[in-house]
């Protein structure tokens, strides 16, 4: 479809600027000849959910950040290859539940690899959000920050574990603060 040729270069565009420029630039940007064709494509991107009009200018909607989720992978035995899209979905609808609580936070260290934790990798956390037992926190212990495994001992108290044998179990010496409960994490291969 010609529009998605468009489409992949408005992407493009906005990765770069963070922005759309004025109409008669957006030509060139989307390899179109007119400013009549741009409001053509405009106005068909715009009815299938990708852009949006405010205040007279283009914006991108949810859907244009969106990408297709296209079927399903098998980490083990290989399968019989599909590219049928099952669904758009884009990573915030996928990891925030509550965007004016959640951060994120980069791992450092490897306290935590046992469970897929790894050193660079950046942890979705949600604040204020109630916690239990064996609910992997960032968690702000004796006023430092780490990300451990929340526990509770014999004796009731709380405590951080870590995800790697070869550190120790945290106990408080003074404080143990939640800062939010981790739920969910994402890293990147290749640079």
């Amino acid at each position: 479809m010609q529009d998605e040729k468009h489409l992949a270069a408005l992407r493009t565009y906005w990765k770069r600027h963070q922005a759309f420029p004025a109409m008669a630039k957006l030509c060139e940007v989307v390899g179109l000849s007119s400013t009549s064709s741009v409001f053509a494509l405009v106005g068909r991107l715009v009815d299938a959910g990708y852009l949006d009009r405010v205040e007279g200018r283009i914006a991108p909607t949810k859907r244009f950040f969106a990408r297709p989720v296209v079927n399903t992978v098998r980490a083990g035995l290989p399968q019989p290859a599909s590219q049928d899209s099952v669904d758009l979905i884009t990573i915030d609808d996928y990891l925030i539940d509550d965007p004016n609580r959640s951060v994120l936070c980069r791992v450092r260290g490897d306290s935590m690899k046992d469970v897929g934790l790894l050193d660079g990798d950046l942890v979705v956390v949600e604040r204020n959000s109630p916690t239990k037992p064996g609910d992997i926190v960032v968690a702000i212990v004796d006023e430092e920050f780490t990300v451990k495994t929340l526990r509770l001992d014999a004796q009731n108290r709380y405590y951080l574990e870590p995800a790697n044998p070869a550190f120790a179990d945290i106990h408080p010496t003074g404080s143990l603060e939640i800062f939010g409960v981790v739920v969910g994490s994402f890293r990147r291969f290749r640079h």
